[in-house]
């Protein structure tokens, strides 16, 4: 599958923004999606995750309240609005996806915000909130 990140942008603390995961190629609903992002100088973050038919999601500390991820499988799309931006949230945001395995249904639990366990990664989509 291949993943595209878009729906980044120029916005102002307390904006919101919604943020899109489009795929192509085999079946996506296959497969579990995160979001990470990267703010200048620092390393790459886990931000939220959601599992291949939707029923699980999982979230960072410092987005949980604020951010939501869901998906439409018919759409083959993931989404992630932001809420409440804040200066702290700019960072380029990529989208990654892993194959819904046993094994992934599993450990999905405990390996959500892993960046190895992730196969297929898109281009990022720079989101920047100025205070």
């Amino acid at each position: 599958v291949q993943l595209q990140a878009s729906g980044g942008g120029l916005v102002q603390t307390g904006d919101s923004l919604r943020l899109s995961c489009a795929a192509s190629g085999r079946t996506f609903s296959a497969y579990a999606v995160a979001y990470f992002r990267q703010a200048p100088g620092k390393e790459p973050e886990f931000v939220a995750a959601i599992s291949s038919r939707g029923s699980s999601t999982y979230y960072a500390d410092s987005v949980k309240g604020r951010f939501t991820i869901s998906r439409d499988n018919a759409k083959n799309s993931v989404y992630l609005q932001m809420s409440d931006l804040e200066p702290e949230d700019t960072a380029v945001y990529y989208c990654a996806g892993r194959l819904w395995t046993q094994a992934t249904y599993r450990e999905f639990g405990r390996s959500y915000g892993s960046r190895a366990k992730y196969d297929e990664w898109g281009q990022g989509t720079l989101v920047t909130v100025s205070s």
